[in-house]
């Protein structure tokens, strides 16, 4: 995705951020990354617990994993192999939680209680359309923009028009306002409060701890100290620091990985939705 009308740093965040999104948002992705947590499984063990999931679809998947350097395959013996998280791939485990908590508050209610696991794959959806990222990034560095000048910066070198199509999908996914045609975008609420989620996964991506979230310097906290470096890192695929987890506040669920299967995963999970949003 080209995005030569940033600054090379923020087109940097924001590839790695797209990036990093394209990694878990497949198909069941995220529920192989939570049944790995804990020891190292056998084939047979994962597929015990992704019972839904036909002859065929695990071992794609799990190569595919292996190759984003989320998951390590480990040959014991020709007879005797494992897999589990890289320290990579356990690093962005504490997204996930960031991700259910911004869903439970902006994604429109249903009639029935969601699992967590939905909660994540429904707003992965969301966060991967094509351009959202970079569109939200440039929303958010500017407060707000015309549709032309986003396609300068988002759209360089195509006809400045292609940009509506995707403007007008996060205007009715209920991240971005406008007051009608031919006036300015900005982000909602709900894009505003993507902060903490844009900040981990770009701080994942970046390989620093999940702590420098809060410094980023476009979705970080105004109160918060800056980062003592540039946000710029080619190291994609080298082990994160671990990140310790955020301190739990009163009322507040301290979610584990078991705890994002709640509600009793159904034996048939859904698709992650193709479209809707906030308002489903």
């Amino acid at each position: 995705m080209a995005t030569t009308g940033l600054p090379p740093d923020t087109a940097a965040d924001v590839a790695r951020v797209t990036e990093s999104l394209a990694m878990i948002t497949p198909r069941w992705n995220v529920r192989i990354m939570l049944a790995l947590s804990g020891p190292p499984l056998r084939y047979s063990q994962i597929a015990g617990k992704l019972s839904w999931l036909q002859n065929g679809q695990l071992h794609p998947k799990l190569r595919a994993l292996c190759d984003a350097g989320l998951v390590q395959r480990t040959e014991h013996t020709s007879r005797h192999v494992t897999y589990g998280h890289t320290d990579r791939g356990a690093a962005l485990l504490p997204v996930l939680p960031l991700i259910v908590t911004w869903a439970e508050e902006h994604l429109e209610k249903t009639d029935r209680q969601l699992p967590a696991i939905e909660q994540i794959e429904d707003s992965l959806t969301l966060l991967t359309r094509r351009h959202a990222a970079a569109l939200l990034w440039v929303l958010k560095s500017r407060e707000e923009a015309s549709g032309r000048a986003l396609a300068r910066i988002v759209m360089p070198g195509s006809d400045w028009t292609n940009i509506y199509p995707p403007l007008r999908q996060l205007v009715s996914d209920g991240l971005v306002d406008t007051d009608g045609t031919g006036q300015p975008y900005r982000l909602s609420e709900a894009g505003e409060s993507l902060a903490p989620v844009f900040g981990a996964l770009s701080a994942w991506s970046a390989g620093h701890p999940l702590a420098q979230a809060a410094r980023h310097p476009i979705w970080g906290r105004a109160d918060a100290v800056p980062a003592p470096k540039r946000w710029l890192s080619n190291q994609t695929r080298l082990p994160a620091p671990a990140a310790a987890p955020a301190p739990v506040r009163a009322g507040q669920t301290a979610w584990q990985g078991r705890d994002l299967f709640s509600h009793a995963t159904p034996a048939h999970p859904k698709t992650a939705l193709t479209a809707g949003g906030p308002r489903r």
